[in-house]
This record gives structure tokens, C-alpha cells and sequence, in this order.
């Protein structure tokens, strides 16, 4: 884990299009969401890919009931940030499995897309400490590692390449948002505030988990301000790069 008073680099921002791959809707707004508003402020291009649509997210609500319940909630959050393409792959939530499939489903994602950068959530076993993560998360984030370097590869899933989709390989760095070993950051001083509309967007998954006393300001500002000061700024959003070259 990087220490806690270690400086953070800022985010090699020379690039022109990134796609999100996340497990679920929210995954993104619990911390991330800021430093996309940034880049849309840039005039990139951001494209979010929910690997599952969330439906067990929300105890008292059947998978059924709760899936558009959680996809229209993550349009609209994502459109907040100027996101305007949110694309879901509906694999199951909540018993995702790192492997082949998973791989597949991402690997299609990131060929249809063509993203320079590609950014995940945190697939550490924890997010520093004793909080552990969530098993969605790991998976999905292992798989995008892979799955970055599948796409480039013709003879890996090759029934996609159907219609005039092709292999894709200029990912140049994968990023894993909010990682204990997180080195880089974004600096979120002039995009918090839609960072947190973003995650207020979720109101009814934040209901339905029973957070009466949630304040999703507050939270948010826990991670980002620590942060901030790494950089040197007052908000950012942390990541761990990783590079896609050989040696990287």
C-alpha cells in the first residue's frame, strides 16, 4: 500500500478517449466520477461499459424490479458528468467469476469502443487496511487487465470480428481508480460538486441499502481531500496505472 503523505503524480491527461469497465452501476461515483467531469470539461470522450446492471444490489427490490431501476439511474448520473453513451453487458451481478467469459464480454467492449485509456475500479483485495473489497470488483478488474490485451490480439475471440469490428490494440495504460497503491491522481477541485450530484443520482440503490445517515458530500470528500493534498490541490481522485507496453 503507498503511504499516506507520499506526493501523487498527475495523470498523464494526452489522450482523446477513455471507456470506464465497472461491475456495477455506482461504481464509478464512489469516487471516480469527478475526474471524469474533468476530462468531458477537456472535450475527451468517455464511455462508461457496467459489466452487470446491479440488480442484487437492492435487498428488498427483486433482480427484475431493480435492474432498470439501476440502469436509468446510471444514465442519468452518468450524463451528469457528460457522459452520454453508458453500455451494459448484463452478466450476472453479484457472482461474477474472473475468467474466459468475463474476458470475452470486456474484450468485445474494448474493441467496439477503440478507448485510448482504459479505466477500472479497484481489484485489490481491500481498499487499504481492513476494508475489504467486493468480489464483483476484483473479478472485474483482473478481467480488464486481460481483456485490454485480448482485444489486440485477432486470433483471441475471434467471432467478434464480424460486421467490421476489429482487434483494437491502442489501449495505452489501464487504470485502477481509488487503489491502496495508487501513485497517480486527477485533480477534482472544479468538478467535486458534479461528483457528488453523480452519486446522489443513485437515490433509491442508496435507499435501498438503508445509509439513513449517508451523506454522499461528506463521504466523497473523505477520500478526495487527503488526496488533494498529495497532489497539491485541494480534491483528486487517486489511481494505480498500468501500462500496456512491453516494460511498462
Amino acid at each position: 500500500m503507498s503511504a499516506p503523505d507520499t506526493p501523487l503524480t498527475p495523470l498523464d491527461e494526452d489522450w482523446e478517449t477513455a471507456l470506464c469497465v465497472v461491475a456495477h452501476p455506482d461504481d464509478m461515483e464512489f469516487g471516480a466520477a469527478a475526474a471524469v467531469a474533468r476530462w468531458t470539461d477537456q472535450g475527451k470522450t468517455v464511455v462508461y461499459c457496467m459489466v452487470t446492471s446491479g440488480e442484487a444490489g437492492i435487498d428488498g427490490l427483486p433482480p427484475e424490479e431493480c435492474r432498470p431501476l439501476r440502469e436509468a439511474e446510471q444514465v442519468a448520473s452518468a450524463r451528469l458528468v457528460g457522459v452520454e453513451e453508458v453500455e451494459f453487458l448484463g452478466l450476472p451481478d453479484g457472482i461474477l467469476e474472473y475468467g474466459v467469459p468475463l474476458r470475452r464480454a470486456i474484450a468485445g467492449s474494448v474493441r467496439r469502443h477503440r478507448p485510448d485509456v482504459v479505466i477500472t475500479n479497484n481489484f485489490s483485495s481491500t481498499w487499504g487496511g481492513r476494508a475489504l473489497n467486493q468480489a464483483d470488483h476484483i473479478a472485474t478488474g483482473r478481467a480488464t487487465l486481460d481483456a485490454v490485451r485480448d482485444a489486440g490480439n485477432r486470433w483471441v475471440f475471434p467471432e467478434q470480428l464480424v460486421d467490421g469490428l476489429e482487434p483494437w490494440g491502442g489501449v495505452r495504460e489501464v487504470w485502477a481508480a481509488g487503489s491502496p497503491e495508487a501513485q497517480h491522481a486527477a485533480d477534482t477541485t472544479a468538478t467535486f460538486d458534479r461528483g457528488v450530484a453523480s452519486l446522489e443520482a443513485h437515490r433509491a440503490y442508496i435507499d435501498g441499502l438503508g445509509w439513513d445517515d449517508f451523506d454522499p458530500e461528506e463521504f466523497l470528500a473523505s477520500g478526495s481531500r487527503p488526496a488533494g493534498t498529495r497532489l497539491g490541490s485541494v480534491h483528486a481522485a487517486t489511481f494505480e496505472v498500468f501500462g500496456m507496453g512491453w516494460g511498462d
